[in-house]
Parts: structure tokens; C-alpha cells; sequence
């Protein structure tokens, strides 16, 4: 029993100790995001890298949801004779939930999981440390661009992830389907609110983005200095980012009304 309780209050000092390094962490990299000089160049090789190169997959991808949500969608309403709403549905769904929750999964997957691995392999290889000795800042010239460009990037794939899935939801609902074209937007119109929808789907990407980049850049600057290390940064800022990025949209819909 006494070794139970020193195994529970082991673990809980040590998760609590690593939140208050992810916490400092932090603190560190938004210090040096408003502080010159502003590695402008860097930030943008890393959109590229973490932005651009994400672009296939969350295109893709936004087209298989959009048409599944159209498939189904169908299907669920029809029992009901409201076949008519499915731009209403398509949209909210991918709006409110999917675009910026399956966005982050997917960046975190392919991007966050770049980060981690670079970082952690200059770790390895005392890349870190050479800078340290010319007196330059690891975390302002390597983490913090990285953590910048993924949070910039996180709310434009998004974006492009409800766009393209409403054309696929469009295309399953009105050219397989046979749903009138003109009442599928016009449902997405008229369900879907600058002020309610697309602010808070906003809202959920930049956070998604900054708790992906955050997570990502802590698990590769703090990775143990070794193959092993790398790989248990990498696997971990996976699984990090994608549970907390779902426990975080589940409080900003909560706090957001829904």
C-alpha cells in the first residue's frame, strides 16, 4: 500500500514538475516572439516546411470528411425527409468540429512530429550546444520560429480543410446524390455565422496551433540526447498534442456556448 502511494505521488510531482517546464517553456518563446530581432527569413522557411508541405494531406483529407459527412448525411436525413438541410449539416459539422480539430490531428501527425524529431536530433548531436557556445539562444533562433510558423499555418490549413471539405459535400450531395446545387448553399449560407461559427472555429485552430507547437518543440528541446530519447519525443509529442488539443476543443466549446 505504501508503494502504491509513493508510485501516485511520484508520478503527480513529476507530471506536475513537467508543466511547470512546458509553462516556462512557453513563457520563453512568446518573450522572444515580441522581442527583436525578429528572425523573419527562419519563420518563413518554417511555414513552408511545416505549412506548405502539410498542404496534401489536409486537402485530401478534407475532401474524403467532406464527402463521408455528405454520404451520411444524406442517409441520416432522408429517414426524416430533410434530405434538403445537408449544406447546413455538412457545413456546421465541418465549421464547428472537424476543420480545426482534424487539421491540428493531421499537422500534428506530419508537422508536429518534424519538429519534434529535428529538434530532438539536434539535441543528439550537440547542435543545441554549439550555439549555446557562440552565445546564441536555442530557443529563440530554432524553437521559437518553429512554434510561430506552426501557429500561423494551423488556422490557413484549416481554412483550406472546410473548403475543400464543402466541395466534397457538394460534390456527393448534388452530383451523386441529386440534390438541388443552389439549396445546398444556400443551406451552408444560412446555417453558418461570421460571428459564431467562423469565430470560433478561428479560435480553435490558432489555440490548436499553439498547444501543436508548444508540445512539439518542449518534447524535442527536452528529448533525452540519444536515438531512444529522439524517438520517445517524437512518439510522445504525437500522442501529447492530439489529447489535449481534443480536451481543448471540448472546454472552448463548452466556454464558446456551442
Amino acid at each position: 500500500m505504501l508503494g502504491f502511494i509513493r508510485h501516485v505521488g511520484w508520478r503527480t510531482l513529476s507530471n506536475l514538475f513537467e508543466l511547470g517546464g512546458i509553462a516556462r517553456f512557453g513563457s520563453r518563446m512568446a518573450y522572444e516572439t515580441f522581442r527583436p530581432p525578429w528572425r523573419l527569413r527562419r519563420v518563413v522557411d518554417e511555414i513552408y516546411n511545416t505549412g506548405v508541405l502539410s498542404l496534401a494531406i489536409v486537402l485530401l483529407s478534407g475532401a474524403v470528411v467532406g464527402s463521408v459527412l455528405g454520404l451520411q448525411g444524406y442517409i441520416t436525413l432522408e429517414r426524416f425527409g430533410a434530405e434538403q438541410s445537408l449544406g447546413g449539416v455538412v457545413g456546421l459539422s465541418l465549421v464547428r468540429e472537424f476543420g480545426p480539430v482534424l487539421t491540428a490531428l493531421l499537422v500534428a501527425g506530419r508537422a508536429g512530429s518534424a519538429v519534434a524529431a529535428e529538434i530532438g536530433a539536434m539535441v543528439a548531436t550537440e547542435q543545441l550546444d554549439g550555439l549555446r557556445m557562440m552565445s546564441i539562444d536555442p530557443v529563440d533562433f530554432v524553437a521559437q520560429p518553429k512554434a510561430f510558423a506552426l501557429t500561423i499555418s494551423m488556422p490557413l490549413l484549416s481554412a483550406l480543410f472546410i473548403v475543400f471539405g464543402l466541395a466534397g459535400g457538394y460534390i456527393v450531395g448534388v452530383g451523386l446524390l441529386g440534390i438541388d446545387g443552389g439549396t445546398y448553399i444556400t443551406g451552408v449560407e444560412a446555417n453558418i455565422t461570421f460571428s459564431d461559427e467562423v469565430v470560433g472555429s478561428i479560435l480553435k485552430s490558432v489555440v490548436f496551433g499553439m498547444v501543436v507547437a508548444l508540445i512539439s518543440t518542449w518534447r524535442g528541446y527536452t528529448s533525452a540526447p540519444n536515438a531512444a530519447g529522439v524517438s520517445r519525443a517524437t512518439t510522445g509529442a504525437v500522442v501529447q498534442a492530439s489529447v489535449v488539443t481534443l480536451m481543448f476543443d471540448y472546454v472552448i466549446t463548452a466556454l464558446w456556448g456551442g
